[in-house]
């Protein structure tokens, strides 16, 4: 009879070896996450930033304000966040808005030109007024957008293209085809204002995105956006009401251009309905994009819209400051967007992380 030895179990790895092991999973878990690679992005540009002019992160108070490069950012980047907000729930339900352009230039439109025509410009009460008749005109673009999407069927591209076109029509219409300037201080402080030393349009936007967070993360609304993005029929079939969840992002998606409508008119107290808020919607898009919510739907993350905004402005602060041709303005901003979605892709990703082993791996002796 011959007894069949059977090898001992090898002990765990301890020590050195035990933390070699356990090392990949935590790099591979960290190079996951749909976040990581926008804030290392975004560090890398106020990196090449600092050394192209070594004054670049600091920041100064004068007159009980803050001011800075940084500052700067935080404010300019406000009407891409809050257009980019609206967009990630619209992406999210496998949608897509090309008309938040053309909405923010009817905001802005609307809300100079009831200032203009009110009996005392100046007054705190004139700029609430016009502000409130311009967001109710952009929740009903919203209300447009969502009943041709929802109801009709009609594709989302092609339902907001139609926004898009005829959106810049309706401006040019209100301020009767004329660059309407305005006087009024209160509207002015949506862009320059100050509260607690930080800007007004910075704090406007951060609320906006705190507030959405509390409605998609705390609520089951998060959950019925993601669940209609990944599959509509299905959604229909638990009992989603995906007809008004998708209503629902495209009437909010209206509010947010409209905010940013507001801000980008309050920045020059004027408007110009041909070019206010001109291709902000592709700005929007690649925020969406970089901040990791993909445009299947599905899944979405308001953090990495954040960031992606944040990027978007850094990059525009960065291309003059490290003296880029302005010829070339646009080239080198879509060769670093392409390098960022590369570096976000789990193709790209996978593909690394397939060859790295095969290169250092060796003969067992």
């Amino acid at each position: 009879m011959t007894d069949t030895l059977t090898p001992a179990p090898s002990p765990a790895p301890t020590g050195e070896s035990g933390h070699a092991a356990a090392h990949p999973t935590l790099v591979t878990r960290f190079l996951g996450s749909t976040l990581v690679w926008p804030i290392l992005a975004l560090l890398l540009l106020l990196v090449v930033n600092v050394v192209a002019t070594p004054s670049f992160l600091n920041v100064r108070i004068q007159d009980g304000h803050l001011y800075g490069n940084v500052i700067d950012i935080a404010r300019n980047s406000a009407p891409v966040l809050l257009v980019a907000l609206g967009m990630t729930l619209v992406i999210a339900t496998r949608g897509i808005d090309l008309s938040v352009g053309a909405i923010a230039a009817i905001a802005g439109a609307v809300a100079c030109t009831r200032i203009v025509g009110a009996g005392d410009e100046a007054a705190v009460t004139t700029a609430i007024m016009a502000c409130t008749w311009a967001l109710a005109v952009c929740v009903v673009l919203g209300v447009w957008n969502g009943f041709l999407v929802s109801v009709l069927g009609i594709q989302p591209i092609i339902a907001t293209l139609v926004l898009m076109v005829a959106g810049r029509g309706l401006a040019m219409l209100v301020t009767d085809g004329q660059i309407t300037t305005v006087n009024n201080d209160t509207f002015s402080d949506l862009a320059t204002g100050y509260v607690l030393g930080l800007p007004i349009a910075s704090l406007i936007a951060v609320g906006m995105v705190v507030a959405a967070a509390i409605f998609t993360r705390r609520t089951a609304l998060g959950m019925l956006i993601e669940a209609v993005g990944i599959n509509p029929e299905a959604s229909r079939l638990a009992g989603v009401r995906a007809r008004t969840i998708i209503w629902t992002v495209y009437v909010f998606g209206g509010f947010c251009a409209g905010l940013a409508g507001l801000i980008i008119a309050a920045n020059t107290n004027s408007v110009n309905a041909n070019s206010l808020g001109l291709w902000i919607e592709l700005d929007a898009i690649l925020a969406v994009v970089i901040g990791g919510t993909a445009l299947t739907g599905g899944r979405f993350s308001l953090a990495g819209t954040l960031v992606g905004a944040l990027f978007i402005t850094t990059l525009a602060r960065t291309i003059p400051n490290v003296g880029i041709p302005s010829e070339a303005n646009y080239l080198f901003k879509a060769v670093v967007v392409v390098a960022v979605c590369l570096l976000q892709s789990p193709r790209a990703r996978a593909a690394l992380r397939v060859r790295r082993p095969a290169v250092s791996k060796g003969n067992p002796v």
